[in-house]
């Protein structure tokens, strides 16, 4: 037997027998070394090499494959592997190579690598840099200098069926000696997400972790790409943008250039709520039509006092909210929080009423209508205080969305306190002791 035969048996059978071995191997050579070994073996034991291969290499390998091979090879994958792979090819470069797939085969994964626009997976990227825990320094480093059209500032180890592992620092790397296994680089255990959690999530987590970079995996811990800083910059401005939008009752995907259609559905309904809320707001005037027909100028303060309380709830509402959303505060501190915003409300309404009384009693020439504006603007602002901490913390516990619907509980909340107790107080003393 010639010495190439020989090679070829010896070849055909390492790789038949020790595919996990050849997988490595391969690995660790270049795509162009690789192929040329692959394009050797049976399109059933290049497809089994393939799927024991780092992922990332195996994706850069049948990508650059022939149509012909590809076909053959890419047929043979188990569905969810050869998702996983196709995934991380160049975007302009998927679907012709889907075209050459059987129908069915294409089709299913369409629908595997296409995720909603509000999840995770989506705002990934799959040009992932992958290594075995076994890898030394010196492969990776190997490796990562041929990848210099990418971005690394992590490395991610993953078993021979792509389960995430352990997430490596590149500085590690490059400050370890050459013979050390990337396995005991480890700082920390991986912090990951689900493809399809929703990007509020992707948000919340990036807030605890202080993260760089977030690896996405699907529900068996496969990993299938990472969310990388820029992404991670861009859901959090979304995420705070949405947030502004619902609290004034704008619906999340509604944008500037949105259809009129879209915009009314989405802002009709909050509107009639609010307009329902305004009603209550009224009825609380209402209860006092005879104190305000005797003395009319009430009517004309009624705004003032309303408009300070609901211009402290707002304050109060906005420090709250950024607090939930950056996990500065907890449910479990609605106390702490709930005192400080009622303090701070009744410090400024001291401040405030003071001013207020000085100008009703020259404008009104009346002391009594003084008196009551001032103690009125500090009683609502207090308690305008006290609702904007509250409420969205009584709606995050109740599961509920607290930008969706904080601020029309506010104004009806800040409303009624402002009028009922301006009106009231006037009324009292108007009763008791005729000085308004």
């Amino acid at each position: 037997m010639a010495a190439n035969e020989v090679n070829k048996y010896l070849l055909e059978t390492y790789f038949r027998d020790f595919p996990g071995d050849a997988a490595n191997i391969l690995s660790t050579l270049s795509r162009k070394e690789a192929i040329e070994y692959l394009n050797g073996q049976t399109a059933e034991r290049a497809s089994i090499i393939l799927s024991k291969m780092n992922p990332d290499m195996a994706a850069d390998i049948l990508e650059a494959l022939e149509p012909d091979i590809y076909q053959q090879l890419a047929e043979k994958l188990d569905l969810f592997l050869a998702s996983r792979l196709i995934s991380r090819f160049e975007p302009e470069n998927i679907d012709p190579r889907l075209e050459l797939l059987s129908v069915g085969k294409a089709k299913q994964i369409r629908e595997l690598i296409s995720y909603p626009s509000d999840c995770a997976a989506f705002m990934m990227d799959t040009k992932v840099t992958t290594f075995r825990a076994n890898n030394t320094v010196k492969e990776a480093l190997k490796r990562i200098r041929r990848l210099k059209d990418r971005k690394i500032y992590q490395v991610f180890l993953v078993d021979e069926e792509g389960h995430l592992l352990d997430v490596v620092p590149l500085q590690n790397i490059a400050v370890s000696v050459t013979d050390e296994i990337l396995s005991n680089l480890v700082d920390r255990p991986p912090v990951s997400i689900n493809a399809l959690a929703p990007r509020e999530e992707v948000v919340h987590l990036i807030e605890d972790g202080k993260l760089i970079n977030l690896p996405v995996v699907d529900i068996n811990n496969h990993l299938l790409g990472v969310i990388r800083n820029d992404a991670l910059m861009d859901a959090t401005k979304l995420d705070v943008s949405q947030d502004v939008q619902t609290l004034f009752g704008a619906g999340r995907d509604e944008r500037a250039l949105s259809k009129v259609s879209l915009a009314v559905r989405k802002r009709l309904p909050w509107l009639q709520i609010n307009l329902a809320t305004a009603f209550l707001a009224a009825s609380v005037v209402a209860i006092f039509e005879d104190t305000i027909s005797r003395i009319t100028i009430l009517a004309v303060f009624l705004p003032v006092v309303a408009g300070q309380s609901g211009n402290t709830g707002s304050q109060a509402l906005a420090v709250t909210m950024r607090g939930l959303a950056l996990r500065e505060i907890g449910i479990g501190q609605w106390f702490t929080v709930a005192r400080k915003e009622i303090l701070v409300g009744a410090i400024n309404g001291v401040a405030v009423a003071l001013t207020t009384s000085i100008i009703v009693y020259f404008w009104a020439s009346s002391f009594g209508l003084a008196v009551v504006i001032g103690i009125a603007m500090i009683l609502s602002m207090a308690i305008a205080g006290l609702s904007g901490a509250l409420i969205p913390m009584v709606l995050q516990s109740l599961g509920q969305d607290p930008a969706s619907s904080s601020s029309i509980i506010l104004t009806t909340v800040t409303d009624i306190v402002g009028f009922l107790s301006f009106l009231g107080l006037a009324t009292a003393l108007a009763a008791v002791l005729g000085i308004v």
